[in-house]
């Protein structure tokens, strides 16, 4: 891992504390990454301004699945923030943990793109390898 966060620094001149926040605030950013998606797909059917929310049925399926990874990324982005903020307090930062949060930011955006693109099974390991990127934080923050 050393090799790697040397390799980041030259990259992005970031601590690993610095890493941590940023990576709060880019996922913050990636949540609405898939609206942009649902927000083209309301344009396609016709924006109902007195009934936005009552529009999904009519939304392509496409845009019903950005949907879904738009609300995906709220609940995830919770435990995120969570598990990074631990780390950032307790003073474990690392170059492990700067790669943990860019694992999570890559994955959460195919997460995103293979949601909208229906292909299942690559969603769903991108969604269990970013759960294993928060649990991972987590162990760090505890000393464990």
């Amino acid at each position: 891992m050393l090799l790697l966060g040397e390799n980041l620094e030259r990259l992005m001149p970031f601590t690993p504390p610095q890493w941590l926040l940023f990576a709060i605030a880019l996922a913050a950013f990636l949540v609405y990454v898939p609206f942009a998606a649902v927000a083209a797909g309301r344009l396609q059917v016709g924006l109902d301004y007195k009934a936005p929310r009552g529009m999904f049925d009519r939304l392509p399926d496409w845009a019903q699945r950005a949907t879904w990874a738009h609300q995906n990324a709220f609940e995830v982005f919770m435990l995120f923030a969570a598990a990074a903020l631990m780390v950032y307090v307790s003073g474990r930062s690392s170059d492990t943990t700067t790669a943990l949060v860019i694992a999570f930011l890559g994955l959460r955006l195919t997460h995103s793109v293979f949601y909208i693109l229906n292909i299942p099974t690559v969603r769903s390991l991108a969604w269990a390898a970013s759960m294993g990127c928060i649990g991972a934080l987590m162990f760090v923050s505890l000393g464990l």
